[in-house]
């Protein structure tokens, strides 16, 4: 097995040990800050070149500044086999986010057990963007469902099948992408046309391993003993209906295996915000279905990883 291999086992292996502690500078948090200042910049040179091309050199510039970064760390830290090593096992271990995207999920399940809608309000309008003030529990139940599900391919699935593709850089462009997309991809008057080129080009990174992601939900369903067939005809029946050409391939997977029913009606910024029916309501959503969630994320995290050492296997 080649050692970049072992190099992606030993971050799953951290980011499952220790997950994203506060108290650890994380990259994507500091990316958030220079694409704040490299958004400014760009809008005062609309002017010149108008929203829409401002827009595709702000999404240009960053990406190839988080690319570049990652490149640099590893060219300057090459001479030093172990050195460069544990920059590869640190880059793959910041840009993964199974343990964290757990513990924010399971935070808000956790404040419901107690008892406590409104923390549990609380707690999820930290995860998701829609608003959460007047939600009921079985609405907070569903945003902690979709955010999981959909971030089994944002926060998992998509980065290591860049790692597979070209390493940490490829990772890294990756979550530099999805970042972009998630402070400037909105369809709002500010970011209709200097938001435009993040939003596309997360779409198109995002389309196999969204795809992938239902796959890999269905296999870890048959080993569960959920409804993997199900999994599978909800994906086909549903996935498409949704707004986003990826975002209703996983939770149309996770809809079908739990025989849940996601989407309904959001609201952002007090503006109603429908969203197409995904699944059917066979069970509740409630505390228990949540976990399975959590066995689902695990399960299709770990295949991931295995899949993605398989493939770095037979790279030369």
């Amino acid at each position: 097995m080649s050692s970049d291999a072992w190099l992606l086992l030993a971050a799953a292996g951290l980011d499952l040990a220790i997950g994203d502690p506060r108290w650890l500078p994380h990259p994507v948090r500091g990316f958030g800050k220079v694409v704040s200042g490299l958004e400014t910049a760009w809008r005062k040179a609309a002017p010149l070149c108008g929203l829409w091309m401002g827009g595709m050199l702000f999404t240009v510039t960053a990406v190839c500044l988080a690319g570049a970064f990652v490149w640099l760390s590893l060219q300057l830290t090459s001479r030093w086999s172990w050195l460069a090593a544990a920059v590869t096992v640190y880059w793959a271990y910041a840009l993964l986010a199974v343990r964290s995207l757990d513990l924010e999920s399971w935070a808000v399940v956790d404040e419901l057990g107690r008892g406590g809608i409104v923390s549990a309000r609380q707690r999820l309008a930290m995860i998701v963007g829609r608003d959460t003030e007047n939600l009921t529990e079985p609405e907070v139940l569903r945003g902690v469902v979709e955010t999981v599900a959909e971030n089994l391919s944002d926060a998992v699935v998509a980065p290591l099948c860049y790692f597979a593709l070209a390493g940490p850089v490829g990772m890294a462009v990756y979550k530099a992408v999805n970042t972009l997309d998630s402070m400037a991809g909105y369809r709002n008057e500010r970011y209709r046309e200097f938001g435009w080129a993040s939003a596309r080009l997360d779409d198109v990174l995002n389309f196999v391993p969204a795809r992938l992601t239902a796959v890999l939900v269905a296999l870890v369903a048959l080993v569960l003993r959920l409804n993997a067939s199900r999994a599978l005809t909800t994906v086909w029946r549903d996935a498409g209906l949704q707004p986003s050409p990826n975002s209703g391939y996983p939770e149309a997977a996770v809809a079908g295996a739990l025989g849940v029913q996601l989407g309904g009606l959001n609201f952002y910024g007090g503006q109603a915000s429908p969203k197409p029916l995904i699944g059917q309501p066979l069970v509740p959503l409630s505390v228990q279905t949540c976990g399975r969630v959590r066995q689902l994320l695990y399960g299709t995290s770990a295949l991931a990883v295995a899949l993605t050492m398989w493939v770095l296997s037979w790279r030369v």
